[in-house]
C-alpha cells in the first residue's frame, strides 16, 4: 500500500537538497516507483525543477519511473556473470516474456531489470525474483521459472 508523499515529506526540512537521494528512496520504497505527480511535488518541496530532480534520478539506476511488477526480476550482467552465460538467460527473459530490460508487462505481473552486480561472482549467473536468489541460472530453466511464478501470483 503507497503512503502519501505528503507524510514522506514531512519527516524532512524544505529546501534541503541534500536529502534528495533519501526522500526519493523512501517516495520508491513506499510507492514502488517515482511518478510525475510525486516528482512535482519534491520539486516544490526541495525548491528544485522537476527537469533537475529527473535528471539526477536517472543518472541513478535504482530509480523506477513505472510501477514495477508483482513479480521483479533482476538479471546481473556483471562481468563474471557475463561470462558464465547471463547473455542467453537475459535473452531467453526477453523472449518468454516479451520485456525489455527496465519495463513492466501490462498485466502488471512480471517487471525486469538487468543489474551490474549482486555479489554473487562465483555462483553467476545469478537471478534475483523479489529479492530472492538464483544462483547458476540456465536459459532452460527461465520458462519453467516464470510458469511457477506466474501460477503463484494468479492463485494468491
Amino acid at each position: 500500500m503507497s503512503t502519501d508523499v505528503d507524510l514522506i515529506l514531512k519527516k524532512y526540512k524544505p529546501g534541503k537538497r541534500e536529502d534528495m537521494i533519501p526522500l526519493l528512496q523512501e517516495i520508491q520504497d513506499d510507492n514502488g516507483y517515482l511518478s510525475e505527480d510525486n516528482i512535482i511535488k519534491v520539486g516544490a518541496f526541495v525548491g528544485m525543477s522537476t527537469t533537475k530532480i529527473y535528471g539526477l534520478a536517472t543518472f541513478y539506476n535504482q530509480f523506477r519511473f513505472i510501477p514495477a511488477g508483482k513479480v521483479q526480476i533482476k538479471m546481473c550482467h556483471g562481468t563474471s556473470c557475463f561470462l558464465n552465460g547471463s547473455q542467453a538467460v537475459i535473452n531467453k527473459i526477453k523472449e518468454e516474456t516479451g520485456l525489455n530490460p527496465g519495463q513492466t508487462g501490462r498485466d502488471g505481473i512480471f517487471s525486469y531489470d538487468i543489474v551490474t552486480c549482486m555479489g554473487g561472482c562465483n555462483n553467476g549467473p545469478v537471478i534475483s525474483v523479489n529479492g530472492e536468489y538464483y544462483p547458476y541460472v540456465k536459459p532452460e530453466q527461465i520458462p519453467d521459472l516464470l510458469k511457477k511464478l506466474r501460477f503463484i501470483i494468479e492463485n494468491d
